[in-house]
């Protein structure tokens, strides 16, 4: 069975975040975002994915290749943004097999069962279906009005508050007939919610499948750090990175993870729910929880980090304190006694000199 993994570049709180990797390619425990979704698939039955890349494609060539995870590896590359419809129609001749196939946005995590959903999906008698999660508030998504036979009798792309059907809500996850295809324009942009769904849904050939357990739309920082908080539950000791270096007085709380070559400082303590990726240096008397540290980066003697995201390479110089919601970029580097406050970016290679008290983002 294939897949299309959609991995361009959709709009994010999350991109000013990094100048070097996709947001793809975020460390979730010290391993990408994408990985994990491409393990789940290959548990799933899936023996191809096409990747349908843009922003920042050589960067997912790279890391990828032709082959991971016992999974075939095919780059449909656009070279435009074609929105989520366009990609799959530009995909088609490494898709158009006589059998159904997956398509998923890349920013999705979730354990959903996939054998599953193509069971549903080919016992139904349609020509789509979408897998559908419950969530409190609709408005930013696609919500869907189910009949009682499974079928989509209303979708309704990111309804007005009050307005919205129901609570279903599309999950970024589908399986697709060939026929679908005819139904998305060629060679230029196309929105499958907008264009394509609510056809397919009052031609009575569009199903839904409600899932449940682990879904999470990570395009932004809260989203990000929930996803990281659900794989650290994951994972066991036997998972974390070697050569970690932790003083004697320092307290790890779990879940945490620490990756290769990270050092941390006397009387410090990180965790729960830190994600600290390899090659970090984490000074004296820090405090680090619910954040993810990039490689590479440095936390000074008694900064303090929480609920927060720190880049590549950053430099978080000594008695600083990095806030709620609060993204700081690559290479950036916050200087001595500095707070930044609850939801502000700092951009790449920036160097920040005083407090930030107010959300904002620096370019």
């Amino acid at each position: 069975m294939k897949a299309l993994v959609l991995a361009g570049g959709f709009g994010t709180r999350l991109r000013p975040l990094s100048c070097t990797r996709p947001k793809m390619l975020f460390p979730l425990a010290n391993q990408a975002m994408l990985d994990w979704t491409m393990k789940n698939l290959s548990e799933g039955g899936v023996d191809t994915v096409v990747l349908a890349v843009n922003y920042m494609a050589e960067a997912l060539v790279r890391y990828f290749g032709p082959t991971k995870f016992d999974l075939g590896i095919i780059y449909s590359r656009e070279g435009r943004p074609l929105g989520t419809g366009g990609p799959i129609k530009k995909a088609q001749e490494h898709l158009v097999d006589g059998e159904p196939f997956l398509i998923l946005n890349g920013d999705i995590i979730s354990d959903i069962d996939y054998r599953r959903l193509v069971e549903f999906h080919k016992s139904n008698g349609g020509i789509a279906t979408i897998a559908l999660v419950r969530v409190p508030d609709p408005t930013r998504y696609g919500a869907v009005e189910l009949d009682g036979d499974g079928r989509v009798a209303r979708f309704v792309e990111k309804p007005e508050f009050g307005t919205a059907p129901s609570n279903l809500i599309n999950a970024g996850i589908y399986v697709f007939d060939k026929e679908v295809l005819d139904y998305i324009p060629d060679g230029r942009k196309v929105s499958t919610e907008k264009e394509v769904f609510p056809i397919l849904a009052n031609q009575g050939k569009l199903y839904g499948y409600e899932v449940h357990g682990l879904w999470l739309d990570v395009g932004v920082p809260e989203a990000y750090l929930e996803a990281n908080r659900h794989i650290l539950e994951r994972l066991t000791r036997e998972d974390m990175g070697e050569d970690r270096v932790v003083h004697e007085t320092a307290k790890i709380l779990e879940p945490t993870y620490l990756g290769a070559s990270v050092n941390v400082g006397a009387h410090s303590v990180i965790g729960p729910n830190a994600s600290i990726s390899d090659h970090v240096h984490v000074g004296e008397g820090c405090r680090i929880e619910n954040s993810i540290i990039f490689p590479g980066a440095s936390i000074g003697d008694y900064s303090s980090v929480r609920n927060a995201i720190i880049g590549e390479n950053a430099s978080i110089e000594k008695w600083v304190k990095v806030e709620s919601g609060s993204l700081i970029g690559d290479y950036a580097t916050i200087t001595d006694g500095v707070t930044i406050t609850e939801g502000v970016t700092i951009c790449p290679s920036k160097t920040v000199s005083e407090s930030i008290l107010q959300p904002r983002q620096v370019m």
